[in-house]
């Protein structure tokens, strides 16, 4: 399952959820250096979704905000927990 993800570097905390576009927005307090950004999504992301971050694949966006991830394999409640991640702010 692939979808867009906008991420929030540097943020006071962690947090999945919220809506800019299409996008789930995804804050996390890693900094956008080094990949370390891109790591805590994935761990961000996975807690979310309940799978193994090795399970989340950053497919484009490597070192842009806007992101498209997939989970794979997804779980299958995965479509209804994006809608709710989306819909519900952090």
């Amino acid at each position: 399952m692939r979808f867009a993800v906008r991420v929030r570097p540097g943020a006071r905390r962690a947090a999945v959820g919220g809506r800019r576009g299409d996008a789930l927005v995804v804050a996390v307090a890693a900094p956008a250096v080094a990949g370390k950004a891109n790591e805590a999504v994935c761990r961000a992301l996975a807690a979310a979704f309940g799978v193994r971050p090795r399970n989340v694949l950053i497919i484009s966006g490597d070192r842009a905000r806007d992101k498209v991830v997939e989970l794979d394999p997804a779980p299958p409640d995965a479509p209804a927990t994006l809608d709710r991640l989306r819909d519900n702010g952090p």
